[in-house]
Formats: C-alpha cells, structure tokens, sequence
C-alpha cells in the first residue's frame, strides 16, 4: 500500500504527518510499528515521531503521537503546531482555534496568519500542568516533588518532576554545556521513581526571562527541541523563584514563547512550525 506522508519540523523537532481519518492504515500496518518504520533515518523517512491525522466524535479532530521507537506519547507541543498548521492550510477546519482531542486531554492551538493566509506561527493552549506526582506519575513520598534528590548512577540529581500531559523531569544546570545529557538523560527517563518513563529537561537560566534548554526525549532520544518540555521548564522555574511567569526558552533548534497565566493556571506556548517536503512511501 503507498501513502502519502507530509514530513515537518517545529524548531527542529521533525515528524511524518499522515492522515489516517478513514482507518485505511491503520488496518494494514499497527502505528507503533509503522513508526519505527518510517522514522528511520537510515532506512526510512526519518523523524523524531509520526503524527497521525484521525477522526474525533467530540471535537475538531484527534492527534496521535508514535515516538521513532514504537512508543506512544500522550502529547507533543512541537508536534501540536505542525499539525495545526498543516490541518489550518489545507482547510481541514474552518476557524483559527482548532480543538483537538489528545491522550492528554484537550489541547486547543490557535494559528497566527499573514495577509495571504499562511499560518507564522501557533500559539498553543497547553491547560493546567499537573503538579501531583500521582498524576505525573512520579513515585515520591510527598504530594509534589520540586527541587527533590534523585539519585541516578550513584550520583544525586535535583529534580523537579511535572505533567504537561506527558511526564517531565526538569534539572537547573550551571552550564548546559558541561553536561553528559546521553548519560544521564536516558538514566533518569527510565528510573523506576517514573513508571511510565520520562523526558528530561537540563535547564541553564540566563536570566529571570530567559531560560537555556537541552532535552533527552522518552522514546527518542536527544532532540533539537520539546514543547511540552519547554513549557514543563518555566513552570519548574516558576516554582523555583528562578523566572517570571513568561520566558523565552532558546533550545537547540531555536526559540518558544512560554507564559503561566496565574489567573487560568494554563500554560501557553508560542513557536513556529514548518513544512519540509511531501510525498508518497510503500508501507
């Protein structure tokens, strides 16, 4: 069976979109696998994930994210922005607010456009973070875990754990520079303290405004950037007296715009998401 795939990338976080709204493919391959598949870099498309285009019975449409290894996350703010942009340009929805239904709940993206109707950039409702480590889930023995001990490898590390609809263990660094991110980074994702895995953020402020940030990906790796990350990091600074309420988070693959709204409690993320080619691959 040939489909036609959409490869974008929000910051350098880059995904094979497909719309499988009528079920067709997912009849013939299962997602997980036809994410290892594509994302291959050697022997596939290649992307930090797939993103699948589906059908929701209760709001504009449904996103579902496979990660290069097989694994299912419940969000992903980089990927949220590719896909509201493609579905924005294509007419697959009539208004600039898409509500899309996610693993993580609802997200509600809101396209930013130019005079001819191309989508610069996406601002992103991303609700409420979740702050319980029940709800992370993050085994500890207090309600929530801010600036916490984890030891990892025989060294201790100071964590703070959050959900932004998927798990995040976001650590303040002198330097980002100094750090071994492909040792310690896949060391605390799969810790038994996160039952179901975690991404981890390194964090160096630069200032109270200004937030410098590295991420270990749960199920991918090291990428050029993380959305729900970045927005996980200002909360986790917030929390810490170390920033404001609204940051810029520069990663590797350029800047987000993150704000807390301490009236909602909702975090609010703005970045720009891009096509890099179309196509058509056997599966």
């Amino acid at each position: 069976m040939e489909i036609a795939f959409v490869k974008m990338e929000g910051l350098g976080n880059d995904f094979i979109l497909i719309d499988d709204r009528n079920g067709a493919i997912a009849k013939i391959r299962p997602y997980p696998e036809l994410a290892r598949a594509l994302c291959s870099r050697h022997f596939g498309i290649g992307a930090d994930g797939i993103l699948l285009m589906l059908t929701s019975k209760t709001l504009d449409m449904r996103f579902y994210i496979y990660n290069s290894d097989g694994s299912q996350a419940q969000m992903c703010g980089n990927g949220i922005r590719c896909f509201a942009k493609y579905a924005f340009e294509h007419k697959l929805v009539t208004g600039r607010r898409i509500r899309v239904e996610t693993l993580a709940g609802e997200i509600v993206p809101e396209v930013i456009v130019d005079d001819s109707g191309q989508v610069t950039a996406v601002r992103v409702d991303m609700g409420e973070p979740v702050l319980m480590c029940e709800k992370i889930p993050f085994q500890w023995a207090h309600p929530t875990a801010v600036d916490v001990p984890l030891t990892v490898n025989g060294e201790s590390y100071s964590v703070t754990a959050v959900s932004m609809g998927n798990p995040h263990a976001v650590l303040f660094v002198e330097d980002i520079h100094a750090v071994d991110i492909d040792q310690i980074g896949p060391a605390i994702e799969t810790h038994p303290g996160f039952p179901q895995k975690t991404n981890v953020e390194f964090i160096q402020v630069v200032s109270d405004t200004h937030l410098r940030m590295r991420v270990w990906e749960r199920g991918a790796g090291v990428t050029l950037a993380c959305g729900t990350g970045a927005c996980a990091a200002l909360v986790a600074a917030c929390l810490t007296g170390r920033s404001r309420s609204s940051a810029r988070v520069e990663l590797d693959g350029g800047d987000l715009e993150i704000s807390w709204d301490q009236n909602t409690r909702h975090v609010f993320k703005t970045g720009p998401a891009n096509l890099v080619f179309t196509g058509q691959i056997t599966i």
